[in-house]
């Protein structure tokens, strides 16, 4: 693992940050003292090696003690034994939204002859675009991957399908929009020229919600990428050039299929046993 190091000085301190290239700090070094305290033991060989070259070569601190200290690690909560009302791995796609109710017939009616948009078409909308992101997501479980579909959060939102696999977790938003252009940029998305949509930023929380859930009951880092896939669309514009959210099309989802290398088959199981227990996303 390549890790970045960076100087930090504040406070009367003067540390060396060991941080992933996401920027996580998994260990820092007192330039002082030349202790070396590791915050992920995962991390514990590559933080010691980095930091130890980088006290060796800086003038101004002392010799790197041969005993850093690590924190002592914290056992992660557990869980309730699942149970029947608590198993999510049967969910259907657009789950949270079969169960709502739209308006009667003759309701319908009207409001078609009125030209007036009602809620319901974009649950009807919604629905329809979950299904079938879900339809192409369960396709990659004959490559070891696994899939859970509406996993509720708190404030009545939930996040459409979880992907877990040998590539890594991937957090997955489904937005249908039937023929309609859609342009994608660093920090917003734009459809058919309209008002930018906070898509990719909400995206990114909604990926770090589920990483914060994971780890706290895995016990060990879990890395989340978010995911954002346009269902019906007819083009599909990615201008953005640091985006840290994937965009596809509903039919190229497959190509997270062969991603691998993030997590071990067992801790796939892991992951997997957190996410489908309903009582580990309560007041997530």
């Amino acid at each position: 693992m390549e890790l970045k190091v960076t100087r930090w000085k504040r406070y009367g301190h003067d540390r060396l940050y060991a941080n992933l290239p996401d920027g996580t700090a998994v260990g820092w070094a007192d330039v002082e003292t030349g202790d070396i305290t590791v915050l992920v033991a995962e991390y514990r060989d590559d933080v010691i090696a980095v930091l130890t070259d980088h006290l060796r070569n800086n003038p101004e601190s002392v010799p790197p003690k041969q005993t850093p200290r690590a924190p002592a690690a914290e056992a992660p909560p557990l869980l309730p034994p699942l149970t029947a009302a608590d198993e999510m791995s049967a969910n259907r796609p657009g789950e949270s939204l079969l169960d709502k109710s739209g308006p009667g017939l003759i309701k319908r009616v009207v409001l078609q002859l009125l030209r007036r948009p009602a809620e319901w078409d974009s649950w009807r909308k919604g629905l329809a675009g979950e299904q079938r992101v879900g339809a192409e997501l369960c396709r990659l479980e004959r490559h070891g991957w696994r899939v859970l579909h509406s996993i509720p959060l708190a404030d009545k939102v939930d996040v459409d399908h979880l992907l877990i696999g040998p590539g890594g977790v991937f957090s997955i938003n489904t937005k249908h929009h039937r023929k309609r252009a859609v342009w994608v940029g660093d920090d917003s998305v734009k459809v058919d020229h309209g008002k930018p949509a906070p898509y990719a930023r909400r995206s990114r929380a909604e990926a770090k919600r589920v990483a914060r859930v994971l780890e706290r009951f895995c016990g060990f880092s879990v890395p989340v990428e978010p995911v954002l896939v346009f269902v019906g669309v007819t083009d599909l514009k990615v201008a953005a050039t640091q985006l840290s959210v994937r965009v596809y099309r509903e039919r190229e989802v497959a190509a997270l299929a062969p991603l691998s290398g993030v997590l071990t088959a067992e801790r796939v199981e892991q992951v997997y046993g957190v996410a489908r227990h309903r009582q580990a996303w309560m007041g997530a």
